[in-house]
């Protein structure tokens, strides 16, 4: 097959993989299965064991996405060439080796700049994507609720705007009138230019979203409602853990990125507290930062919660690797400081649990499927959350029903006793609803009693 010419794929190719966002709405109808192949570059500062895990995950978003891995290629070089990733002599042998398999789309493990891309098509003669392509794709695919759509679709769109490609003057919009004679508007600027209005509108329905949240996440600390948030890897199991532990009814597929959507289950603690279980979004090596920025409305629930619930699966070939890759996104999204508790699920598929505990004190092994380990995970969570609440001391007079209803709906109660003044509290409180009870606090939890307050 003769070299393409830049920019285009070899004539008979096909491509419903390879033309991403070809619709207006991003979503991508495919009328067969397209061969892939991967390619995947090693700098010194990588291990080549990690690039060919690296590699495996990729092989397994291709097929989430709906398309064959058919071979893989894996370079080592001292740096990664500018111009076309693996470097002219290498895209030429990876033409062939496409050839070979009559492979429809190559696709590259990092994400590859506008240029890269558009020389290594003119080389390949065929569509060349990258990682973060298709992790878009899936969530296209994948995008049930209106604010998943909207947050897909400005990640693609995002993605797209630095990638726009014009035919220059041959398309030209001729403008008339004195002085406004000449090649006119080209084509490549109008739908930059209609692209940069869609982001603007969905990034303003996206605020809307945020403030939504600003204010349930403000209604849940009024009602001192703990909120744990689920956090892991794609396909570690966490819509599998809200089922068995809320009996919720939460999609769940043995596939990469099958559930985008938050969904929040109540759950009761052994000890008898109440506290918002939310699932989110499984996270991925080299998530791309399109998908961060779209994605904000949603994992800022991680960086609201009390607690992070880290899901882990024990049986995965990296758990450290996917347990890194996690915190960095958390790192990203400002939830680091958030206190963390690590779940390593699926002990029915491994015998390898052990050393995992052993390697993360204060952590967890359960099985969603199996059922063992839940009603530990469950003291655990309460443990948890009662040690980062204060202690408190309130003494109410009798006449202040109202107040000793709400310190029983804002607290945990851990004794009350009468006096000859009110009734005497020692609670676990956060400092918001603290605050509302200012006025009955005693003097040796931090705060002199007000007016209304009994003598502490």
């Amino acid at each position: 097959m003769t070299e393409a010419s830049r920019g285009g794929r070899a004539e008979g190719h096909r491509g419903a993989f390879g033309e991403f966002g070809g619709e207006a709405g991003g979503f991508i109808d495919r009328a067969f299965r397209e061969k892939i192949v991967l390619v995947g570059v090693a700098v010194p500062a990588q291990a080549t064991t990690a690039v060919e895990e690296s590699l495996g995950e990729l092989a397994r978003l291709v097929e989430t996405a709906g398309a064959d891995p058919v071979h893989s290629v894996l370079q080592r070089r001292d740096r990664i060439d500018p111009a076309t990733y693996v470097g002219r002599g290498k895209a030429l042998e990876v033409r062939d080796i496409a050839e070979q398999y009559d492979a429809d789309t190559v696709v590259f493990d990092d994400e590859l700049s506008p240029a890269q891309q558009y020389n290594l098509e003119g080389i390949l003669g065929r569509t060349a994507i990258d990682r973060t392509t298709v992790i878009l794709d899936i969530f296209a695919q994948n995008a049930s609720s209106t604010e998943g759509k909207v947050q897909v679709e400005l990640a693609q769109l995002r993605y797209r705007l630095p990638r726009l490609r014009g035919s220059g003057y041959r398309l030209s919009q001729q403008a008339g009138g004195i002085g406004a004679r000449g090649p006119g508007e080209t084509q490549l600027e109008v739908d930059r230019r209609r692209l940069l209005r869609r982001i603007s509108t969905l990034e303003a329905r996206l605020r809307g979203i945020r403030r939504h949240r600003g204010v349930q996440a403000r209604r849940r600390r009024r009602s001192a409602q703990s909120t744990v948030a689920i956090v892991g890897y794609t396909n570690a199991g966490k819509s599998s853990l809200l089922n068995a532990l809320c009996g919720a009814e939460a999609h769940v597929e043995d596939r990469l990125f099958a559930t985008l959507d938050a969904l929040t289950r109540r759950l009761d603690l052994p000890g008898g507290e109440t506290v918002l279980l939310v699932d989110t979004v499984g996270f991925v090596r080299k998530l791309p930062h399109e998908f961060v920025e779209a994605f904000m409305s949603t994992l800022e629930v991680a960086g609201d919660a009390d607690l992070l619930m880290h899901v882990v699966d024990a049986s995965a070939a990296d758990c450290e690797g996917q347990v890194q890759a996690v915190r960095e996104v958390l790192e990203v999204i400002g939830a680091a400081k958030v206190p963390e508790l690590l779940v390593f699920n699926k002990l029915d598929a491994t015998d390898g649990a052990e050393h995992l505990l052993a390697a993360h004190p204060g952590s967890v092994a359960v099985s969603a499927v199996s059922g063992a380990g839940l009603e530990h995970l469950t003291a655990v969570i309460g443990d948890r959350l009662r040690a980062a609440a204060a202690t408190a001391e309130f003494v109410v007079p009798f006449s202040r029903g109202e107040v000793m209803a709400g310190l029983h709906r804002s607290s945990q109660v851990l004794s009350e006793t009468a006096t000859g003044d009110g009734m005497r509290y020692r609670v676990r409180i956060d400092d918001a609803s603290a605050a509302r009870f200012a006025d009955f606090r005693c003097p040796a939890a931090g705060n002199a009693a007000g007016a209304d307050g009994g003598d502490c």
